[in-house]
């Protein structure tokens, strides 16, 4: 008898201490978009997973087309993801919402980033999300289309410039001069952005919230942008930036912007020359900075720890490794941890020496309903529906209800 009421409280105590561990075990749910979770990250999450004793972290890769709205809805319904990569236009909304939490980006950390990457992901004095995906933009250029024509395979440094040359081209042979983005997608909302912001014209002041689209830099860039459509390809209201990549390598245009990743999508057989977003007549060769984050969700019971995690997916080897393999322009300084190479090449340079002249993705609550207002504008302008400075005013007057 005596051995079974010490072996019962042998149990009971067995038990006790297995259920105190449930109940301090930590389940947290990382979302990431794309096709896969790459081995760098989980790399990151099982070192993590094992310097946090009872710590489990569950990785999910989800679609790029679903990948977004999936975190917002599930925070919505009040079950939300521990962290997730989101586009950082999606920021204020979910911080005006309550459903992530500002984060606290360590010291060290900050000084690695690119001048200007934080203020892709600030609103209100916090910062919203840890910076994770990261690029600017470039004119890419067809030589043999270019030669053909007669010209020299440079970057223009003026819109009068590269008007004249999309101009010679088409009338010297029959191409497209240049590429323009008119579909009702994100990026010909971003292809108009680097023309607006090449031009000294911004949509909203970051730090006081007031719309400032209405000024005679976006009417000139509006007017501007929808002239090229007369040396573009057909119905430019028809595509979006990955269709004008099939284009450029089918020799259909001559020219297109695109981002440090088109390099790796173009033909090998072309000749491609790249060069600055070139200059408006009150600006300087300018470019969209345009970020993607890994957010922390609110409501977790977890956000520090989400955000120790998150810190680590977004630095060192692992934020090193997306940045290469995807083709980015990179977010940090690496030479600081002592990695040079790619970014050293003069290739790169071009889009690392840009970062100082660009400007941030807009922030507005509804980015959905801003994206629709900004593309009804510009397919306006293309269509010759109204008067651009109407179609600024307009716009400027619809963007009050959704910042």
């Amino acid at each position: 008898m005596k051995f079974t009421f010490i072996g019962s409280l042998l149990t009971a105590f067995i038990i006790s201490i297995f259920s105190s561990f449930q109940a301090m075990a930590i389940d947290m749910h990382g979302v990431m978009c794309g096709g896969e979770i790459r081995a760098a990250d989980q790399a990151v999450v099982d070192k993590f997973m094992a310097d946090n004793p009872g710590v489990n972290v569950t990785m999910e890769a989800v679609p790029w087309g679903t990948c977004q709205d999936k975190v917002i809805n599930l925070a919505i319904a009040g079950d939300p993801v521990s962290f997730s990569y989101v586009g950082s236009r999606t920021l204020k909304g979910l911080a005006e919402n309550g459903h992530i939490v500002a984060v606290d980006i360590p010291e060290a950390q900050k000084k690695m980033y690119q001048p200007g990457i934080l203020d892709t992901v600030s609103y209100k004095g916090d910062v919203w999300g840890f910076p994770h995906a990261f690029s600017t933009k470039a004119l890419f250029m067809n030589c043999g289309i270019l030669e053909k024509a007669g010209l020299a395979c440079e970057g223009p440094q003026s819109w009068d410039e590269l008007y004249s040359m999309a101009e010679t081209v088409k009338n010297k042979t029959g191409i497209a001069g240049i590429g323009l983005t008119g579909k009702d997608f994100d990026n010909t909302m971003h292809q108009f952005l680097n023309y607006l912001y090449s031009n000294g014209g911004q949509v909203i002041d970051p730090v006081t919230n007031e719309i400032t689209l209405d000024s005679p830099n976006t009417v000139e860039t509006l007017a501007f942008y929808a002239k090229l459509a007369n040396v573009s390809q057909e119905g430019p209201l028809a595509w979006e930036r990955s269709q004008l990549t099939e284009l450029f390598n089918d020799e259909k245009i001559a020219m297109y912007i695109n981002g440090p990743w088109g390099r790796g999508q173009h033909k090998e057989e072309l000749n491609v020359n790249t060069a600055r977003i070139p200059a408006g007549p009150n600006g300087q060769q300018g470019t969209l900075l345009i970020t993607d984050s890994v957010a922390v969700f609110n409501n977790t019971g977890h956000e520090d720890l989400a955000s120790q995690l998150v810190a680590q997916l977004c630095s060192g080897d692992a934020q090193y490794d997306l940045d290469t393999s995807w083709g980015l322009t990179p977010i940090m300084q690496y030479p600081q941890i002592g990695k040079v190479a790619p970014y050293n090449e003069d290739y790169w340079m071009m889009f690392i020496d840009a970062i100082g002249d660009g400007g941030p993705e807009p922030l507005f609550v509804d980015y959905k309903a801003f994206q629709s207002v900004m593309n009804s504008m510009i397919q306006g302008a293309i269509l010759g529906e109204g008067d651009p400075a109407d179609l600024v005013a307009e716009a400027a007057e619809e963007l009050e209800e959704y910042k």
